[in-house]
């Protein structure tokens, strides 16, 4: 990574971010002075303060320090080439501010301040936010929202099943896998055990092949198993009420399947297009998921980590080790972007089945 230094920079800014406005706390270089302002969160207003800030200190650099990473704020700086984002753990602030207050006092203008006079002392310790090509940040984003919808696939496939258990268990038998558009058709169709059971056997077999399930065999055990079911329970007043919330569950639970193969379309179109495909490919356990979650981890960027052990330190897969007088113990990395340690942690397992070295270390 490129080596920054205070001189670089005409003035040094602090920005504590808020959803509304953010307070800011500017410093011309080599002066006593700080002005504060608050700007809102307002795209006009954050481009006329990015462009009187160009006005006042034409060809010079200007350095902004800011608790963020990503989000709004961001990239609606990062597009100012006259700008250099350096990004603080917000844990560095509040301990740098509880160390030098004890009663606790904070506000907003002074967290401005703090970044200031932390980006002024340690400017060589902090990251600088170097935003990747527009290709690799789209697939960064795409493979981020696609691992949360699955997660709440999982958490609605979950309530849906609790749910069918309370009046409708039989429907969780005849459908083994829950994430399909088949499960959640046949739901919403004869969403009770009554509604099921009324249906003839030849309109059974008609939405059984309309979704592509031409299995003979297992298509005629669902419809015994329809014919031959006896009710959990026949009172309404248990069958209507949850009834009533499978259909609302299973309905979002459907959209959120489409919404997640149309994004699995755009993150393979979008991996596709990209040059390093091959050896993310080339990784045992990668896969169709995994690959391109492991190239937007290493990005395109061959400069940003020196050493394996600096990816390893960022992601938070490698262990913190501390010690005091004769005692040393080892403890898991607390702060670190938590999906980008997800994506090792669940390579890390899938690896282990297809790779015999990997294998052996985890063994060893």
């Amino acid at each position: 990574m490129k080596g920054y230094n205070v001189d670089n920079f005409a003035v040094l800014i602090g920005i504590d971010w808020a959803d509304k406005k953010h307070d800011i706390c500017e410093h011309p270089n080599h002066t006593e002075i700080y002005n504060y302002s608050i700007i809102k969160h307002k795209p006009q207003a954050l481009h006329d303060w990015a462009m009187e800030l160009k006005q006042r200190y034409p060809e010079q650099k200007i350095a902004i320090v800011c608790e963020l990473k990503k989000g709004p704020l961001i990239y609606a700086l990062a597009k100012y080439e006259h700008l250099t984002l350096f990004t603080i753990n917000p844990s560095t602030v509040a301990k740098y501010c509880k160390a030098f207050t004890p009663s606790g006092a904070k506000d907003d203008p002074s967290d401005a301040l703090i970044q200031v006079e932390i980006l002024t002392l340690h400017m060589d310790k902090l990251s600088v936010i170097e935003p990747e090509s527009a290709a690799i940040r789209s697939l960064s984003q795409l493979v981020e929202y696609r691992r949360g919808l699955v997660q709440n696939s999982v958490d609605l496939s979950n309530k849906i099943t609790a749910t069918l258990k309370n009046y409708y268990p039989q429907a969780l038998e005849w459908f083994k896998e829950k994430d399909t558009i088949i499960f959640c058709n046949f739901i919403l169709k004869w969403p009770s055990l009554g509604k099921a059971k009324r249906a003839r056997k030849q309109t059974l077999l008609d939405f059984f092949n309309a979704h592509n399930s031409r299995y003979v065999d297992v298509n005629n055990k669902r419809i015994l198993g329809i014919k031959n079911a006896m009710p959990l329970t026949e009172d309404k007043g248990v069958i209507e009420p949850n009834q009533m919330l499978v259909e609302v569950l299973v309905s979002q639970f459907k959209v959120l399947l489409q919404g997640i193969e149309q994004l699995d379309k755009a993150i393979k179109g979008a991996y596709k297009a990209q040059a390093d495909k091959n050896i993310f490919d080339s990784l045992p356990g990668a896969g169709p998921q995994l690959a391109p979650r492991l190239l937007v981890a290493f990005g395109s960027n061959r400069l940003r980590y020196h050493d394996a052990s600096e990816l390893q330190k960022y992601a938070g897969i490698a262990p913190v080790i501390e010690r005091s007088g004769k005692k040393m113990w080892t403890h898991w990395r607390y702060s670190c972007p938590t999906f980008l340690r997800q994506t090792f942690v669940e390579w890390a397992g899938f690896s282990v089945r297809y790779s015999f070295w990997a294998k052996a270390y985890y063994e060893q």
